[in-house]
Formats: structure tokens, C-alpha cells, sequence
């Protein structure tokens, strides 16, 4: 059974994507800075291991087979972090998966990381991070899946979503819940290897938009 390594795994969507893959059985291992924020899953299969983004992490991927990088600086940091963490350690990341034969990567990026200059928002410090990170792994010869949501809100997940971008910023809203239930899905979707799509709140499951957007049988 493969291994699933989540970077990030203490924030919102990546406690959502760990708690799905324990109640899974999946085997799968957390990295976080601080392990206390997993107390919630004391007495699981998990593993949990500490490390700092800032730092050396390259054991975390001993073993491991996938890769969901999900690890932000948060929005209430500056630049440096948003730099550090959004940009730095997600290139750290896929030089460490280069050295680790991953079958997949899947990249938790923004809507606007395509082109950074093409959105006004007062996030663009976050969307360059995002979009030279993107472009790393891209180019780096790592299978990989690049997901980039609309703005991010904590309304309770319908599964229901859509690839293309509605016209307004208001319809761009996606729950954090789809995010991650997409990005599982994603997960056991290696057909879905390098591409890169968009993800809003709509009306269709998950599964067949995905299909229907990428021809996959």
C-alpha cells in the first residue's frame, strides 16, 4: 500500500485531508511543526512527524510514495513568511520528492498563481510565491497535480464543484471541505498527472467534472 506524506497537515485543510486518509486506513504520515495541534489523532495509524518548513525536512519523505503539499504561511503573516513557507519550502519540497521516485505530488496552490500581474489583489505577494512555486515543479520532472481554489471560506462541503471560473468573486468561493475532498480524489487519480486546474464551488461531483474537464475513462 503506498504512502501518503501531508505537508501542512495542522492546517484547516490538511486536518480535513489527514482526517479522511486515517478513517480510510490509509497509511499516511503528517508533518507539522508542532505535533501537539494532531492530539485529535493520539491512538491512530498515523505518523506524526515534527519538523520546520524553514528547516531541513527532507526525512519526513523516507518511504513515501505521494506527496500533498497544503503548508501556507496564513494570512495574518508578512512577505518574509509568505516567501519562506509558500515559496521556499514548497521548492524544498519538490527537491526532496526528486530524490524520492514520488508517483505524485499535488500542489495546493491560489486562483490568480497563473499570472499574478492579470488579478488586483492585495494578496500578490502570496500569488507570486504561488506562481514560482507552481512553475518549479512544473519544471522540475516530478509528477504532479496543481490545484488553485477560488477564495476559501468554512461553509460546510457539498462535494459539488466546477473548473471554470464564474465571473464574479463572490461565485469564486469554494468550501475548504471540497478543496480537500478534491485533492483526495486527485490522490487516487494518477491519470490526473500534470495537470492544472481551477476550483470553485458548483454543481457537479467532483468525480465527474474532473472526468469530463480531462477525457479520463
Amino acid at each position: 500500500m503506498s504512502k501518503t506524506l501531508v505537508i501542512g497537515a495542522s492546517g484547516q485543510i490538511g486536518q480535513l485531508i489527514t482526517k479522511t486518509l486515517v478513517e480510510s486506513k490509509e497509511v499516511a504520515r503528517a508533518l507539522v511543526r508542532d505535533k501537539s495541534k494532531l492530539d485529535e489523532f493520539k491512538g491512530s495509524e498515523l505518523e506524526i512527524v515534527e519538523a520546520d518548513l524553514e528547516e531541513d525536512f527532507s526525512h519526513a519523505f523516507d518511504g513515501i510514495d505521494n506527496v500533498i503539499f497544503v503548508a501556507g504561511s496564513g494570512g495574518s503573516t508578512g512577505a518574509d513568511k509568505t516567501l519562506l513557507i509558500d515559496l521556499w519550502a514548497a521548492k524544498k519540497a519538490v527537491d526532496y520528492a526528486q530524490k524520492t521516485n514520488i508517483k505524485q505530488f499535488i500542489m495546493l496552490s491560489s486562483i490568480g498563481a497563473d499570472d499574478p500581474d492579470a488579478m488586483e489583489s492585495d494578496i500578490k505577494p502570496y500569488l507570486v510565491a504561488k506562481h514560482m512555486a507552481d512553475q518549479y515543479l512544473m519544471a522540475s520532472g516530478v509528477p504532479y497535480t496543481i490545484v488553485r481554489p477560488g477564495p476559501l471560506t468554512n461553509d460546510e462541503g457539498e462535494g459539488k464543484i466546477t473548473t471554470r471560473r464564474p465571473t464574479t468573486i463572490k461565485e469564486m468561493k469554494i468550501p475548504r471541505a471540497d478543496v480537500a475532498k478534491s485533492i483526495l480524489y486527485i490522490l487516487s487519480r494518477e491519470d490526473l498527472n500534470g495537470k492544472i486546474f481551477e476550483l470553485f464551488n458548483g454543481s457537479y461531483d467532483i468525480d465527474t467534472i474532473l472526468s469530463i474537464e480531462f477525457d479520463l475513462s
